[in-house]
């Protein structure tokens, strides 16, 4: 693709992958405070399967362009941006709008990429290492010498979880198929097969007493288990519902559920801890607050990046115009780690 040139991908509404619809445009103009990043690696999460069902709990109306993330060059800046900046290497999160060869970006929310790392690379922990440090420091406050389960440890958040928590000095659990198991062994992790009949029993074997916490993105009843396996002082977090991906109905259902349920246990005489962790909560009331901590957050996670205290797991990278194939690799459940879109 021509620097020169622009395209989106327009999700038009509830469509199949086929049904996203490529558009070239004209590149756009930065407003005050704002740059134009060109767009060098963009990545497809669990947020873009669900808006494409139309099951985001709070997704833009239909036709809008996807794309939680991006990292790029910036190409242009607006008034109040000093040009400096321009050529420089940014990260962003952007919630919609990132599947586009060139992005309008507040500068507020650009975070520098560290020399050494390429654009595939630091995509892969943008929206993923913010959600997996926030998850792990933040909220479960994780400390060396404790036991930590992650489900999903071979997906997108839970491969950069599983590195973070045994960086900090935890025991890791994980689940996953037992396809990825091997991989798994070799990041210090012990693995157990998600689809075991009695898993809570299983985990057990290895955690008697409990974990010290649960990074559970699957919700729906399975959040009974997770929650039960909570030792005394520990923490469950909750962040998502992918079990209830393909249900139809009130997509804001599965997490009002899932509120409720975290809003009962911490109202319960206990000394257990239930949180249900949104990256965008605060925002409306603290915005600055909000985007200071996810600066500081994720250039944490760039620099473990850079140091290879994390490893990026790029499950496969495909051109933007073959964003259809990207989307249902990345809905397959075959896969490891993140699928990523170049230019």
């Amino acid at each position: 693709m021509n620097a020169a040139e622009f395209v989106e991908v327009v999700l038009p509404g509830t469509v199949e992958p086929d049904g996203l619809e490529i558009r070239p445009g004209a590149i756009p103009t930065p407003g005050t405070g704002q740059v134009v990043v060109q767009m060098e690696a963009t990545g497809v999460s669990f947020a873009e399967q669900q808006m494409r069902r139309g099951r985001y709990f709070d997704q833009p109306p239909f036709p809008f362009v996807p794309g939680y993330d991006l990292v790029g060059t910036v190409h242009t800046v607006g008034s109040g941006v000093e040009q400096s900046l321009t050529g420089t290497r940014v990260a962003a999160l952007v919630k919609t709008g990132g599947w586009a060869s060139h992005v309008v970006v507040d500068r507020a929310d650009l975070v520098p990429v560290p020399d050494g790392i390429s654009a595939t690379e630091a995509e892969t922990v943008v929206l993923n290492g913010i959600t997996a440090w926030q998850m792990l420091h933040r909220k479960a406050r994780i400390r060396a010498g404790q036991t930590v389960l992650v489900h999903g440890a071979n997906g997108g958040v839970g491969s950069i979880l599983v590195q973070l928590a045994a960086g900090a000095g935890a025991t890791v659990i994980g689940t996953a198929s037992a396809r990825h198991h091997d991989a798994l062994r070799q990041r210090g992790v012990i693995p157990i097969d998600y689809r075991t009949p009695d898993l809570v029993a299983r985990v057990r074997e290895f955690a008697p007493n409990g974990v010290d916490a649960v990074f559970d993105h699957v919700g729906g009843s399975g959040i009974v288990g997770s929650w039960s396996l909570v030792a005394p002082g520990g923490t469950l977090v909750a962040y998502g519902s992918a079990s209830t991906r393909d249900d139809t109905g009130n997509k804001q259902w599965p997490v009002l559920k899932l509120l409720g349920r975290v809003w009962l246990w911490n109202a319960l005489p206990n000394r257990r801890h239930a949180y249900f962790y949104n990256i965008w909560a605060g925002r409306a009331l603290a915005k600055e607050r909000f985007r200071t901590r996810l600066r500081a957050d994720l250039t944490q996670v760039l620099v473990a990046l850079r140091r290879g205290d994390v490893t990026a797991q790029i499950a496969a990278e495909l051109p933007l115009t073959r964003v259809a194939e990207a989307m249902r690799l990345a809905e397959s459940g075959t896969i490891a780690g993140k699928v990523v879109l170049t230019p």
